[in-house]
C-alpha cells in the first residue's frame, strides 16, 4: 500500500509500520494455548499462540497469524508487543482502546481490528485458566469464548447476531443449539470456527443446527 493510499484510508505511519513489518508473526510450536477469532468468511481472523512462565502468570512468548486488511495485522502486531512479558493481570489491563491509540489511531470503520486483536488475547486468557482448573467450563465461560467467533454476514459475534439459540453445559459436554439450516454454508463455516474457538480444551462439542 503506497503512503498516498494509506493518508487516504486514514492510517498513521505507525500503522503502516507494523502493517509492512509486523512484529511476532509466526506459529508456536509448542504453545500452551492458541484462540482464534475472527472468520475467514467475513474478512477478519486471527490465530494467538502464547507460552507462559507458569510459576508467574507471565507471557514468555505470543506470536499470531492473520488473515485480513492493514489494520487488522497492524493491531495483532502491536497489541503481542505491548503484551509480550506482562503477566495476565497486567496484559489484562490494556484495551482495543489502548491499542488503537499506540498506534496513533485508526478510521472507525477499523476500530473493530482493534477489538477483535484484544478478543483473541482474552480467549487465550480464558482457556489457560480454564486448563489450569482455576475457572470453572460453565455457560458464562462458554458465551465469553464465543464472543470471538463472528457470523460472517453481520460481521459481528454469534450471540449479538442472535445465531446463538441455547448453550447447555453438563460436565465436559458442551451442547450448543444454532439459528442456521444444517445443510447451509452458514452452518459449515460456523462449526469450523466454534470447533477452533475451543480448540485444546478437554471438552465434547455438540453443535444442533436447525434441520
Amino acid at each position: 500500500m503506497s503512503e498516498t493510499l494509506a493518508k487516504r484510508f486514514g492510517y498513521s505511519e505507525k500503522v503502516m509500520d507494523h502493517f509492512k513489518n509486523p512484529r511476532n508473526v509466526g506459529v508456536i510450536e509448542d504453545a500452551d494455548v492458541t484462540s482464534k477469532v475472527g472468520s475467514v468468511a467475513c474478512g477478519d481472523l486471527i490465530k494467538l499462540y502464547l507460552k507462559f512462565d507458569p510459576d508467574r502468570d507471565q507471557i514468555k512468548d505470543i506470536k499470531f497469524e492473520s488473515y485480513g486488511c492493514a489494520a487488522n495485522i497492524a493491531t495483532s502486531s502491536m497489541m503481542t508487543e505491548m503484551v509480550k512479558g506482562k503477566t495476565i493481570d497486567e496484559a489484562r489491563k490494556v484495551t482495543f482502546k489502548d491499542i488503537s491509540e499506540t498506534l496513533g489511531g485508526l478510521p472507525k470503520i477499523k476500530l473493530h481490528c482493534a477489538v477483535l486483536s484484544r478478543q483473541g488475547l482474552e480467549t487465550a486468557f480464558l482457556k489457560y485458566e480454564a486448563k489450569r482448573g482455576r475457572v470453572r467450563i460453565d455457560e458464562l465461560f462458554v458465551n465469553r469464548i464465543l464472543r470471538g467467533v463472528l457470523d460472517p454476514i453481520q460481521g459481528v459475534d454469534i450471540i449479538s447476531a442472535k445465531i446463538l439459540d441455547k448453550t447447555t453445559v453438563d460436565g465436559k459436554k458442551i451442547t450448543l443449539s444454532l439459528n442456521a439450516s444444517a445443510d447451509s454454508e452458514l452452518a459449515k463455516s460456523l462449526a469450523e470456527d466454534i470447533r477452533d474457538a475451543f480448540e485444546g480444551l478437554d471438552i465434547e462439542l455438540d453443535l444442533k443446527f436447525r434441520e
